[in-house]
């Protein structure tokens, strides 16, 4: 009973405190919050002589404001810092790349073109063909472009996988493809086999690319959410070098073995990560959510209280208003986010970089550089590997757009340099020995400007950007349009390079890379910084 009574007077002299800033007509902004101690006979005066009944429906009202989302941060200050759990970042970062491991075998699926295609457009007698026969350039293109054509696939299941299984379920679902894909191609005797491999194997990575961002997004806190959602290129490129090392030095047989290894090692690793506690509150689990932010956090679960009844007040509110498909067009919101995140990722299919991916090693061969197509390709993973490295530490420092701009300028200027090369070798029969060099450097630097923002950056705004209630879906269709345009862009480039010469295929992507920085600077909205809350406000035109 005496324990009772000293909490309520304790809660009356905090609450007294507050009021007596409002009376002084100071804001929070103005206003230093600190505890005033009271016990059982003192009430805390705030120096006026209004009726107790009306200060006490006054303390009762700023009780009413600290509890609503505007106040909550305030409220927090209020508390003071001794009062305020550290925490640890550690799960969060462990969380985040455990789940990048998914797109690591992703990486690896798209590296496995590079040094495999060569093999197969060769005679069994001279390498080690499974297929008992050459394939054609066409057969070449299709085992290069089908994997985008079932990421395309893997996208559209993906919005109902995290929806309905949750996001960290999702992922874990995405090495079944890629098992499956591993076992079609070591047991590959005819190309059929081989293309539903590659389906298989798109459909993997399609699964990743639409739960991976929102896993990462809905698990990181504000300060460091740009730093884990860029981990997913560092990631990808070091799939690729994985590939890229391993492939051109051992036979098919213990290739596809090292590369079967991935998805597997991703699943024994991820499956004792938390999940996502925005998921959790969206299917009524706020005590499951408390126990996993709890854990992300580094704190107990009364030290993420405030931060789970912010996530119930977002994501109840987004579901309140949720509706029908429509409503991704139709809400201002939404339908500016799809725009955005679907010209980010066109902007980045535009880069041309799947080409360089899926055909670094016919690039370099074709242009009859001293150096081997095997050595040329582990160069420019390396490169990406390196540059990657750098986002996670800069982007929550400089923001996305100034990497986006620097990035897109710099592709730009390669790929002129590039497609300078080509036009001097095929259309001006020029003399091009003295310029063996240029072609390497100007995908090295390429690749380099690519892995520092339109590689990782797209992908990390789209995990910030989407509301709850239409984020599964939403991220589906950027993901599915995302890999049309792969697809697209993939099969038909040397269609276009036929037709037009490679020279104007890379200065069309020169073009569009000059595009994405006018893009960055006028349209695309900051989100450094900033809760997923506040940028769904941005987008509503709420603040600016």
């Amino acid at each position: 009973m005496w324990n009772e009574r000293r909490e309520s007077s304790h809660h009356r002299g905090l609450t007294s405190s507050v009021a007596g800033i409002v009376r002084e007509g100071r804001t929070h902004k103005e206003y230093e919050y600190s505890l005033v101690p009271t016990n059982d006979t003192e009430t805390v005066r705030d120096g006026s002589n209004e009726p107790e009944d009306n200060r006490q429906q006054s303390e009762e009202r700023q009780l009413f404001l600290i509890s609503t989302d505007i106040d909550r941060r305030n409220y927090q200050r209020y508390l003071g810092p001794d009062m305020t759990e550290k925490g640890s970042r550690v799960t969060q970062y462990a969380a985040s790349c455990a789940g990048n491991l998914s797109v690591f075998a992703g990486g690896v699926v798209m590296a496995w073109s590079s040094p495999i295609l060569p093999m197969l457009k060769k005679d069994p007698p001279l390498s080690d063909n499974p297929l008992g026969r050459p394939i054609n350039e066409e057969e070449g293109s299709w085992i290069g472009s089908l994997l985008a054509a079932g990421a395309a696939i893997g996208g559209f299941g993906a919005g109902y996988l995290t929806e309905k299984f949750g996001r960290k379920n999702a992922l874990l679902f995405s090495a079944a493809p890629f098992i499956l894909g591993w076992i079609l191609v070591a047991t590959a005797g005819n190309i059929a086999q081989l293309y539903i491999a590659r389906i298989f194997f798109g459909m993997g990575v399609g699964i990743a690319y639409t739960a991976l961002p929102m896993y990462v997004g809905e698990i990181a806190e504000t300060s460091i959410r740009g730093a884990l959602g860029s981990l997913m290129q560092l990631f990808i490129s070091g799939g690729l070098i994985y590939g890229y090392v391993i492939g051109p030095y051992v036979s098919y047989l213990a290739f596809w073995i090292v590369c079967a290894c991935v998805p597997v090692a991703f699943v024994f690793v991820f499956i004792t990560m938390p999940e996502s506690p925005h998921y959790f509150i969206s299917r009524g689990r706020k005590e499951d959510a408390m126990k996993s932010l709890a854990r992300l956090r580094g704190k107990t679960v009364n030290g993420v209280q405030q931060e789970v009844d912010e996530i119930q007040m977002t994501v109840e509110e987004a579901y309140r208003n949720q509706g029908s498909f429509m409503s991704l067009f139709r809400v201002r919101a939404n339908s500016k986010a799809l725009m955005l995140t679907s010209a980010l990722v066109a902007f980045q299919q535009f880069t041309g970089i799947n080409i360089v991916l899926f055909y670094t090693g016919d690039i370099f061969n074709s242009t009859g550089t001293a150096l081997s197509s095997a050595i040329s390709t582990i160069i420019v993973g390396c490169v990406m590997l390196i540059a990657s490295c750098g986002t996670p530490i800069f982007v929550d420092r400089l923001g996305r757009k100034i990497l986006l701009i620097i990035s897109g300028i710099g592709q730009a200027a390669t790929l002129i340099a590039l497609g300078l090369f080509f036009y001097l070798k095929d259309v001006s029969k020029s003399d091009v020995s003295n310029l063996g060099w240029l072609p390497v450097t100007s995908l090295v630097i390429f690749i380099a400007a690519y892995s520092i923002g339109w590689g990782p950056l797209p992908w990390a705004v789209m995990g910030e950007l989407f509301a709850s209630d239409v984020k599964s879906r939403a991220s589906s269709i950027t993901v599915v349009f995302c890999w049309v345009l792969a697809f697209c862009i993939t099969k038909f480039f040397t269609n276009i390079e036929s037709a037009l010469g490679t020279y104007t295929a890379f200065w069309i992507f020169a073009g569009f890379c000059i595009a994405s920085v006018v893009f960055t600077i006028f349209l695309l909205p900051e989100t450094k910084g900033k809760s997923l809350k506040e940028i769904q406000d941005i987008l509503n035109g709420y603040v600016k």
